[in-house]
């Protein structure tokens, strides 16, 4: 291998690390419409236990009662980071945030039931992330062609 590979190799690991975050820098986090408007901030990482990925994001609503009207699960590839804004970004109006899916139990208590899954995920029209090849966002997210 030539130097350079090996000066290259050690660049991309770099960015890779940089790429990386810990989930509690993540929860509390705000979350925004890409025009800055605040839609609310990240109460929780829910991770699918075989593959680890991160599958939902629970968010707590601004503006939002109470807490039962407050938190939503939202297929974590709903949400990109941006640095232009400091915060994730989700294009998704007030009204069709109240409308989506609620968890019987509770956003955070899970275990979510498979049924509820499947509706969250054709509400927001996303791929299932057990259907997904990848944890990568490659669905085209409810409400916003990208």
């Amino acid at each position: 291998m030539a130097l350079d590979d090996v000066g290259l190799d050690a660049r991309s690991d770099a960015v890779q690390a940089a790429n990386l975050i810990a989930s509690d820098r993540v929860e509390g986090t705000d979350v925004r419409r890409s025009d800055g408007s605040h839609v609310g901030t990240i109460a929780r990482l829910m991770i699918d236990k075989p593959s680890g990925r991160v599958v939902y994001a629970i968010l707590n609503l601004a503006g939002a009662a109470d807490l039962s009207e407050r938190q939503h699960a939202l297929p974590w590839r709903l949400l990109r980071y941006s640095t232009a804004l400091s915060a994730y970004e989700l294009d998704i109006s007030d009204e069709q945030l109240r409308a989506a899916p609620r968890s019987a139990t509770g956003p955070d208590e899970g275990p979510f039931d498979r049924a509820w899954e499947e509706h969250v995920h054709s509400y927001f029209n996303t791929e299932p992330y057990w259907e997904s090849e990848t944890g990568r966002a490659t669905d085209v997210p409810f409400g916003k062609d990208r």
